[in-house]
C-alpha cells in the first residue's frame, strides 16, 4: 500500500476541498475552460522545472511511495497529479473565500 501514498495525499485533498463546489456554489468545475486556463501555465513550468530538477540529480522520488508510472525523464505520474490537485484546490479555497465574502467573480457570468 505504500505505493499508493502519494495518490492517498492528493485523494485527501480533493476529498477535503471538493465539498466547496456544491455546498458554496463557487462553480469552480463548471467553469472548466477558466479552470483549465489557470492549470495549464502551472502545469508545464512545474513540470519542465521537475524535468530539469530530475536530468542535474537534484529530485527524486521514493518509488516505494509512487505507482512506479512514469513518464519520459522519469517524472512520476504522481508528481504530475500533484501540479493539477493541488492548484485545483487552491482554486477551489479562492474561490469559496470570494463566495463567503460575497465578492463578485469579474466575469459577468453571476
Amino acid at each position: 500500500m505504500r505505493h499508493l501514498a502519494y495518490l492517498g495525499v492528493l485523494a485527501g485533498c480533493l476529498v477535503c476541498a471538493l465539498w466547496l463546489e456544491p455546498v458554496l456554489k463557487v462553480n469552480v468545475l463548471r467553469r472548466w475552460r477558466r479552470l483549465l486556463l489557470t492549470l495549464l501555465p502551472v502545469v508545464v513550468v512545474f513540470v519542465l522545472w521537475d524535468l530539469a530538477a530530475i536530468a542535474a540529480g537534484h529530485w527524486t522520488f521514493d518509488p516505494e511511495q509512487t505507482t512506479g508510472v512514469l513518464f519520459p525523464g522519469g517524472l512520476p505520474l504522481d508528481e504530475v497529479l500533484f501540479f493539477v490537485v493541488v492548484p485545483v484546490c487552491a482554486v477551489l479555497g479562492f474561490e469559496a473565500v470570494r463566495a463567503v465574502l460575497g465578492r463578485p467573480a469579474g466575469d459577468g457570468d453571476e
